[in-house]
């Protein structure tokens, strides 16, 4: 199979993994290890940015790069942390030239000593939007055609992609969820003022005002409250009536 079949293959996979379960840790293994085919590097590894906006290691080709990746963001350097910080690409970084790696010496030492010779950084990003970096390796001094970079760059922008749309879809639930959970809070509320109000025989305005102040003086959540007085297992003599 040609390199441009086995491309729309892996295309057509990326979509299948977005539409299916999303897994977002064995979705970048899966461009880790396309990447090492289609590309023909030695290693690869993804670094995304997590809700603090702090680069984060996600996933690596083998084990020798993910200790590498690590290294490099435990000491804040490398080609793949500045192509998160700037946005910029970084190609045929050769690690052996003291000129190309002056802005990371031990990061270039230590990717030597696991035996890697060149390095790539491909930023993960949606128009401005940095997520965070594509970082590929080679065991010797090679540069990635123009073909190469064009096709490890659209790698990495069908994964942004699909990312960010899984993001939306997670905070679209996340606040579907919130409201849904505040919905039936309020019913509980509900159910609780009118327990007080029928008990106390009194007016369901002021059997909410006695059910806030109870909650604030004892800093309990109202709804927590309102659960347990619509439960039964509060002793509702405990607060004090309007």
């Amino acid at each position: 199979m040609n390199r441009e079949a086995r491309v729309l293959e892996v295309v057509i996979e990326a979509v299948d993994t977005v539409l299916d379960d999303f897994d977002l840790i064995d979705f970048l293994q899966r461009l880790c290890e396309r990447c090492v085919e289609l590309l023909d590097v030695s290693a690869a590894g993804v670094m995304l940015v997590d809700n603090s906006d702090t680069l984060q290691l996600i996933a690596a080709s083998d084990e020798h790069t993910r200790l590498l990746e690590l290294f490099a963001l435990q000491h804040d350097e490398g080609p793949c942390v500045e192509c998160h910080r700037t946005g910029q690409i970084w190609l045929n970084v050769d690690l052996n030239t003291p000129a190309a790696t002056v802005g990371f010496p031990a990061f270039a030492a230590r990717a030597r000593e696991a035996g890697f010779a060149t390095t790539h950084a491909l930023p993960m990003r949606l128009r401005h939007h940095v997520i965070g970096a594509l970082n590929l390796f080679h065991r010797d001094t090679r540069t990635l055609t123009p073909a190469d970079v064009r096709l490890a760059q659209t790698l990495a922008d069908v994964a942004t992609i699909a990312i960010l749309q899984q993001r939306t879809i997670d905070r679209q639930i996340a606040e579907h969820q919130q409201l849904e959970a505040a919905l039936n809070s309020r019913i509980t509320i509900e159910q609780a003022k009118g327990i007080l109000a029928e008990r106390w025989r009194t007016d369901p305005d002021a059997a909410f005002t006695a059910l806030r102040r109870h909650a604030r003086s004892h800093r309990i959540k109202l709804s927590d409250l309102a659960a347990q007085i619509a439960a039964g297992t509060l002793d509702t003599d405990d607060i004090d009536r309007p």
